[in-house]
């Protein structure tokens, strides 16, 4: 499009085409004449067509404008693609670290229920526990089958980016937590360098330049345009004539036309400033949206980093270990496995939150952020696909369906 454009500069400078005209003027209808009377003659005539001085410059302006408009739209279109590879690129690596990490959560189910199959075995836990342990197992291949369906989606997406089947496998090299974390956006540079790049403002700057120009214009319209002509005349026996003439535009309906115009250009030039207005406080909101929603997403992947992760962690080997002498039911193993696996799962979407956010900012996408996400896991460990942990009503509520756990545990 934007070459299209520029096709249209040279085109909008250029004279408009002269006219060629052949006629015969002869006496009388009953022969022709030409060579035997004096007023009876063949005609050749050009007509060339002239503007008022400055009205083609002005012309070859806008068009100039309208290419420049046309370049900044399709960087709007380069920079639009590339941030789609970067979030495709990003969701796959989610939710192939959420693939990792339901591993990981399937190991440890597995260590649980051995723990709760030695346990049954030696009369010390009920049957319930070794049940409930192969349910989650079970359970798990269930999200299992929900992350590789949005696997072969994001990898789909990313191939047809890519102008590639969509099948077309692409190994990763690195996880979503092995990505470098994206920095915080300083607003007010952050703002500054924004107004400067957006291919919209841009635009819109343009439109305001070629709203003057076509102003310009429109008031030159007021001047009448030219034309002129020169013919040659053969008469046959007879001297030949020529002719040349010079004609003139009279712009006698300008109240209802040229008048008008200016005031249609005019009412343009402020709809375009208005727009480069509203853009310009746009830019500004979303930039200073995204710095703060960076804020809160860096905060978040420090809190998990700084403790969270820890403490989860902490929580679920000491709750095994209680289980394991019997201090606790087999049903806090799974919560405490759940409230673990569940702010791993957080930490990767926290993650791909801020490469969202990050990405939106670099493509200066004025909309909100497109989101990147995955299907969160551990929130199926307590049944139900409920959250990550679970009230002391809810436990007790799964200990009266548990009748045979609940007398195994006062029997220890």
């Amino acid at each position: 499009m934007a070459q299209a454009e520029a096709e249209r500069i040279p085109q909008a400078g250029a004279l408009p085409d002269p006219v060629l005209s052949l006629g015969i003027q002869n006496d009388g209808f009953k022969k022709i004449q030409v060579g035997q009377m004096e007023s009876s003659y063949y005609s050749i005539m050009v007509t060339q067509p002239l503007p008022w001085p400055g009205k083609r410059g002005l012309r070859g302006d806008i068009a100039r404008m309208g290419s420049q408009a046309a370049m900044a739209s399709s960087s709007r279109v380069r920079l639009t693609l590339e941030a789609d590879v970067r979030r495709s690129y990003v969701a796959l690596l989610l939710v192939r670290s959420q693939l990792r990490l339901l591993d990981e959560q399937a190991l440890f189910l597995r260590q649980a229920e051995a723990t709760a199959r030695a346990r049954y075995e030696v009369g010390q836990g009920a049957q319930a526990d070794l049940l409930r342990a192969q349910l989650e197992r079970t359970r798990l291949e269930q999200s299992r089958l929900d992350l590789q369906s949005e696997e072969r989606s994001a990898l789909a997406a990313l191939n047809r980016l890519r102008a590639l089947p969509p099948d077309t496998p692409l190994p990763t090299e690195r996880t979503l937590e092995q990505v470098p974390e994206p920095p915080a956006i300083a607003a007010s540079e952050a703002t500054a360098s924004a107004l400067g790049l957006s291919p919209e403002l841009k635009a819109a700057r343009l439109g305001v330049t070629q709203a003057e120009k076509s102003l310009e214009l429109a008031r030159l319209d007021r001047r009448p345009d030219f034309a002129v002509s020169a013919g040659y005349m053969p008469r046959g026996g007879f001297d030949p004539m020529w002719t040349a003439s010079v004609s003139v535009s009279l712009p006698v309906w300008q109240k209802r036309k040229q008048a008008q115009a200016v005031v249609e250009q005019e009412h343009r030039r402020k709809a375009s400033g208005s727009e480069v207005e509203s853009l310009e406080a746009l830019v500004g909101q979303r930039v200073r949206e995204r710095a703060a929603q960076m804020d809160a997403a860096l905060g978040v992947i420090r809190l998990y980093r700084g403790g969270l992760l820890v403490q989860s962690e902490t929580s679920f080997r000491a709750t095994l270990s209680q289980y394991e002498v019997g201090k606790v039911p087999f049903l806090s193993v799974l919560e405490a496995l759940n409230g673990w696996i569940a702010d791993q799962s957080g930490l990767l979407q926290a993650q791909a939150k801020a490469q969202a956010i990050h990405i939106a900012h670099r493509e200066l996408n004025l909309g909100a952020a497109p989101p990147i996400g995955a299907t969160s896991l551990g929130g199926t460990a307590l049944g139900g696909g409920g959250g990550a942990s679970m009230s002391a009503g809810a436990r007790k509520g799964a200990a009266a369906e548990a009748p045979g756990e609940s007398s195994s545990m006062k029997s220890m």
